[in-house]
């Protein structure tokens, strides 16, 4: 049985939000794109915890936004890929700078694509898991939330923009839509322990 937290022990947890002020108990692994790093507490993608993309459409530019951070990343750890929409194109992503050596395709069946991505992140030797899923199972959420904080891995699940207004236990939540003069929009919807930027971030698309 874990011994009962002090309130100063408790305060020096960075995930409890004081008054406004902003939180840094997740690393943060830079995301390349200046504007959104200088948005969240961490600088970029909180690791040990779960970051949902939301996207309005396939094809905005959604994996682009990652792959900055996940060729830093694979320099050093391996990833997976659990059922993708389209199957990876493997020139691609060399030329985003991921070797393909580091990079796991798991092609699971869709009702259990969250399962396996649980199972991957709570093993603890993968640097990152990304996951697509069209699901809206709050709780196979806050498993993969609580997989990531005990593997101490990036999770990253893409979802459709239509669940940007249910609840989501993922401590940071960004939405991918078109904008209204081309290209896309990139927004904070929910960053833990810190306010979100009240505009759009602009984030350009990648063909």
């Amino acid at each position: 049985m874990r011994e009962a937290a002090t309130l100063q022990q408790a305060l020096r947890d960075g995930r409890v939000f004081l008054g406004g002020r902003a939180a840094h108990a997740y690393d943060g692994l830079a995301s390349g794109d200046p504007a959104l790093d200088a948005a969240l507490p961490w600088h970029g993608f909180p690791r040990g915890a779960l970051t949902e993309l939301l996207v309005g459409a396939d094809g905005l530019g959604e994996l682009s936004l990652l792959m900055p951070a996940l060729a830093q990343l694979t320099l050093r750890e391996h990833i997976a890929l659990i059922c993708p929409p389209y199957v990876p194109y493997a020139p691609a992503i060399v030329r985003a700078g991921l070797p393909l050596a580091r990079l796991t395709w798991i092609a699971a069946p869709a009702e259990r694509a969250l399962w396996a991505a649980e199972q991957c992140l709570r093993a603890g030797c993968l640097g990152a898991v990304l996951v697509w899923s069209t699901g809206g199972d709050e709780r196979a959420f806050r498993r993969l939330q609580v997989a990531a904080e005990d593997g101490g891995s990036f999770g990253f699940v893409f979802r459709p923009a239509r669940h940007a207004s249910n609840p989501s236990p993922a401590a940071l939540r960004l939405l991918i839509d078109s904008g209204n003069t081309g290209g896309t929009r990139l927004r904070v919807l929910k960053c833990r322990g810190a306010q979100p930027p009240t505009t759009a971030l602009r984030h350009a698309r990648s063909h």
